[in-house]
């Protein structure tokens, strides 16, 4: 099922449901929901079970509280960890950072590649992301959602987007299996991991980062849907970048080096992992600036959407002075 965060008439806020093809406000059932009428974490912990008890209910045909349409963040993030689980999205986009930063370099590496038919070493993942399902934990304040305006950074002149599925844990869980962690993912959604491209590579090439390069913005979509319904298919996702109505980008969630339910046991290992903490799988392959070319510009409308899942929509802000 789908579901979004609603604001009543009252000034609260409700979980509201794609029911009958309109969203339907959970504050008619909020006698047998309790807190998950309202709380959206809470409702999908309660998993498959909690939404027939829910198609129940909704089939008694009440009627819906009007409600406010502006999208509203479904949730507001603990945490947010972001994975790396695609090969060929870390090479191409090294490619692509050497393609505008380092033209020489990305030369040589195209050279190597057509005397040897392989990926250049230095393009390649490091032996560690080959090892475990690493990641980098980023600003959860910083998070925005549908039609809101990204920030452009006054330290950046490369902006960029990428496309990536997310999800939302609704269960505790510490020093999990993977079997464990498939359980306490609770719903899925559309991801945008907004970068500053020029100051991601140096950051990271301290040791530290990135910091700057990322905290300053995320997007989810105001739509999550039931992980239940995407986890058997997840691999199968496609999904798609426009700016400004035209498609920029496409690719598909095919061939991660790790399953999603692998990499949530990881981040488990040694910590516990608490209800609406967020996670995503990385950019989908090409489904970035820095793989497709195509650079957003302020006042640019960039459009994520991910067959199944839905769609993010926001616009590029005007630079930042300073």
């Amino acid at each position: 099922m789908r579901y979004r965060r609603v604001r009543l008439q009252d000034g609260s806020y409700a979980v509201a449901v794609w029911w009958e093809d309109q969203w339907f406000p959970l504050t008619a059932f909020e006698e047998e929901l309790g807190e998950a009428a309202r709380d959206l974490v809470a409702l999908l912990a309660q998993g498959p079970e909690g939404e027939a008890r829910l198609q129940d209910l909704l089939a008694q045909g009440r009627e819906p509280e009007p409600f406010d349409p502006t999208p509203l963040l479904p949730f507001r993030p603990l945490t947010f960890r972001d994975f790396m689980l695609f090969e060929a999205h870390a090479i191409q986009a090294t490619k692509g950072w050497l393609r505008r930063f380092a033209p020489t370099a990305y030369r040589v590496v195209n050279l190597y590649e057509a005397i040897f038919k392989k990926p250049h070493p230095k393009v390649r993942p490091s032996a560690l992301w080959y090892q475990r399902p690493i990641y980098y934990m980023s600003n959860p304040l910083s998070f925005i959602t549908e039609g809101e305006t990204v920030p452009w950074p006054s330290y950046t002149r490369a902006l960029d987007y990428e496309l990536e599925l997310g999800f939302v844990i609704v269960r505790p869980l510490r020093n999990a299996t993977p079997e464990a962690a498939r359980e306490a993912i609770g719903g899925f959604f559309v991801l945008n991991d907004f970068s500053a491209r020029d100051v991601q590579a140096a950051e990271m090439r301290s040791g530290f980062g990135p910091v700057k390069a990322k905290n300053f913005a995320t997007a989810m979509a105001a739509e999550v849907v039931s992980a239940w319904e995407v986890l058997p298919r997840w691999q199968e996702l496609q999904g798609r970048v426009l700016i400004n109505g035209t498609v920029v980008a496409e690719g598909r969630a095919a061939g991660p080096r790790y399953d999603i339910t692998e990499a949530v046991a990881y981040a488990s290992l040694g910590e516990t992992l608490h209800p609406g903490e967020v996670m995503a799988t990385g950019t989908f392959p090409g489904c970035c600036a820095l793989e497709s070319g195509h650079w957003p510009q302020p006042g640019d409308r960039v459009t994520l959407e991910i067959d199944g899942i839905g769609r993010l929509e926001n616009v590029i802000g005007e630079p930042e002075g300073g």
